[in-house]
């Protein structure tokens, strides 16, 4: 019996950046799931409409997707992976037109935002901001908009069928975006993990924090991120994300133990495997785990 394809919740429509991040994560045989908003992929995901859900959390360009760490807390997925994804932007027409019929340039304000370089030489095109650059390809393509461009990705231009005018038109080079895989507490699945996401507070004295922090450093956990927002109708308090990275299981564990002490509200918010970033731009191997390194473990610690 053939395996059943993954059904993969993404913001947006095909040929997205979060397609192309499911896609180098899970490979191509999967059922993308088109979602209108970052809520809509949890509640796939909750109602069983999806089996995963790929979610953008930070840009090295652009910084932390803020409202998408509230959605980790409210709805409790856990987080069984992440992937970087270089992000490369390409102006994209009908195919047969010219770069000089152009008039107007369509994509996402955030994409829009990373070529300002390219568009400072050419202060005639005006642009259209929209809310998915897959999007603006397919309507380029629908449409049959011959003084149109989309910035977006290669995969829209096969998609949609439209012409690269243009590669490579971002300003940073060094572009990544982070994005988190998530799925059901029944279907977590965690082979030798070496990276977590967590979330606590502190009580609102001196030194509480930094009493946490000291204990990573003790046990020689690195601290790869730190991210703290306000708890709503809670002046004064804060929750604080924090991904941390490990080589042995075993500190990790009696770190996790320790903090427990300093800290409240405190949630694992996913074990997995770090991206490791050497390659970035090489596909990710699929990763069949086996292992049911358990959430059952963590609340035993938190009881």
């Amino acid at each position: 019996m053939k395996p059943k394809k993954p059904r993969v919740a993404i913001q947006g429509i095909r040929a997205s950046f979060h397609e192309e991040a499911a896609f180098r994560y899970f490979g191509e045989d999967i059922e993308t799931v088109e979602c209108n908003s970052f809520k809509q992929t949890f509640e796939a995901l909750k109602n069983g409409d999806a089996d995963y859900v790929v979610m953008a959390i930070e840009n090295s360009i652009a910084g932390s997707i803020l409202p998408n760490y509230s959605l980790l807390l409210s709805y409790s997925f856990p987080v069984v992976g992440e992937v970087y994804l270089p992000i490369q932007l390409h102006l994209m027409a009908l195919p047969g037109v010219k770069f000089e019929q152009i008039k107007y340039v369509t994509s996402h304000p955030i994409a829009i935002r990373q070529c300002v370089d390219f568009f400072d030489e050419y202060p005639h095109l005006k642009i259209v901001e929209s809310n998915d650059t897959a999007a603006c390809a397919k309507r380029i393509r629908d449409e049959k908009l011959t003084d149109t461009v989309a910035i977006a990705n290669t995969l829209a231009a096969k998609l949609y069928e439209l012409d690269v005018l243009e590669r490579r038109i971002e300003s940073n080079k060094k572009n990544f975006t982070r994005f988190l895989i998530l799925t059901t507490h029944e279907n977590a699945k965690t082979d030798k993990p070496n990276k977590a996401s967590l979330c606590f507070q502190v009580s609102n004295e001196v030194g509480a924090l930094a009493k946490v922090l000291n204990i990573f450093a003790d046990q020689g956990i690195n601290m790869s991120k730190i991210q703290s927002m306000p708890v709503l109708g809670k002046p004064a308090e804060y929750n604080f994300y924090v991904d941390v990275e490990w080589e042995e299981s075993r500190k990790y564990d009696l770190t996790i133990k320790q903090i427990l002490k300093y800290t409240h509200n405190f949630n694992i918010l996913g074990e997995y495997q770090r991206h490791v970033e050497e390659g970035l731009t090489d596909k990710l191997p699929v990763k069949k785990d086996k292992s049911k390194r358990a959430y059952i473990e963590v609340k035993k610690l938190v009881k």
